[in-house]
């Protein structure tokens, strides 16, 4: 298996997407931030001094999308068609559970579009929040499922939510 992002020589190169057809791709990525039972329940109640910590998290992990190809050097600037972030509180293991779906119609795929999405507003949170905890965690940051393309869908097992 040959890695396409680099030549021949061994050094670094952008993917010649030119020939390949244009498809509909959708890609969802997942990442969990833990934290104290203290911390949450401030993010719940609306209590964190910066704001409202999730809703700046979404409107942060939709720029993190939009701003990929800025930030991976071999990324191409793509054009998105949607993005969705979706959090959900997980108070058995004190975390906020992240989700960014993106979509576009194009010749390459939004996989680490949708990476970049839910690492940012995982970071996002940490900085809302790192005044009262620092002991916070960012993890399993993965694909949980991408479609279009050459290469057909990916799904990781059993994670994926269909819609």
């Amino acid at each position: 298996m040959k890695l396409t992002h680099i030549d021949d020589n061994g050094r670094a190169k952008m993917v010649d997407v030119g020939e390949k057809e244009d498809t509909q791709r959708v890609a969802v990525a997942g990442a969990s931030i833990h934290m104290a039972p203290e911390t949450l329940s401030m993010i719940k109640d609306g209590k964190m001094k910066k704001g409202d910590v999730l809703a700046v998290a979404q409107v942060a992990g939709i720029m993190g999308v939009k701003r990929t190809s800025e930030l991976i050097p071999m990324c191409h600037n793509i054009l998105i068609s949607g993005v969705e972030m979706n959090f959900s509180i997980d108070d058995e293991k004190s975390a906020i559970h992240i989700e960014a779906t993106v979509k576009t119609i194009g010749k390459t795929g939004v996989e680490m579009e949708a990476l970049q999405g839910v690492a940012t507003a995982a970071l996002t949170i940490y900085d809302m929040c790192k005044a009262i905890d620092k002991d916070m965690v960012i993890s399993n940051i993965r694909l949980i499922k991408k479609t279009g393309g050459k290469s057909g869908t990916y799904i990781r097992g059993g994670e994926c939510i269909e819609g």
